[in-house]
């Protein structure tokens, strides 16, 4: 994976014609880190991923992804988790779309009291989860919503927001982003 960022990272700033210096403004990133990315000797965290994306208004796929056909399988036992909580919880990539629009569906799973915050994502951002087991609460904009196994929500994802599991078996998740153009 790091090789693959790399390699889309120096792609898509080269093609923006965008130095590291205005990389590191446009995404929050200090100058230091990309460079460690750009020269495959770094393992970014989920939230640099996502500021990353966010600059170049991509998607998380297309900076981890290496070419892929256009029929794509993804499965969770063999996706990578880009997320570790502190009790065990994981947040896998499992595939997106092609641009222009791409939607990213992820694989959760956060054990009893875990918390995923997420910084504000791109203007437009749009996500939405459907609970499989347990139980998880959302709060975005000052409002907070327990949502149990088998049903779903959807919230902005360009305002801070968080995701928990307010039960007391381990909580799994399908998380859907869609990321504007």
């Amino acid at each position: 994976m790091s090789r693959a960022v790399a390699a889309n990272l120096r792609g898509l700033r080269a093609r923006r014609g965008w130095s590291l210096d205005q990389l590191a403004q446009r995404s929050g990133v200090s100058k230091g880190v990309l460079v460690a990315l750009e020269g495959d000797r770094g393992n970014p965290s989920l939230t640099t991923l996502c500021r990353l994306a966010d600059a170049f208004a991509v998607s998380v796929t297309e900076l981890i992804a290496a070419d892929a056909p256009k029929l794509r399988r993804a499965s969770v036992a063999e996706a990578t988790p880009l997320w570790r909580g502190p009790a065990g919880g994981t947040g896998q990539l499992l595939l997106s779309t092609d641009p222009p629009q791409p939607v990213e569906l992820w694989w959760w799973e956060l054990q009893p009291g875990e918390v995923r915050q997420s910084e504000a994502h791109a203007a437009g951002t749009r996500e939405a989860l459907l609970v499989i087991a347990g139980e998880v609460g959302v709060e975005s904009e000052g409002e907070v919503s327990t949502v149990p196994a088998g049903t779903a929500i959807t919230w902005p994802g360009d305002k801070p927001h968080a995701y928990r599991n307010t039960g007391t078996e381990p909580a799994r998740l399908v998380l859907i982003v869609t990321v504007p153009q």
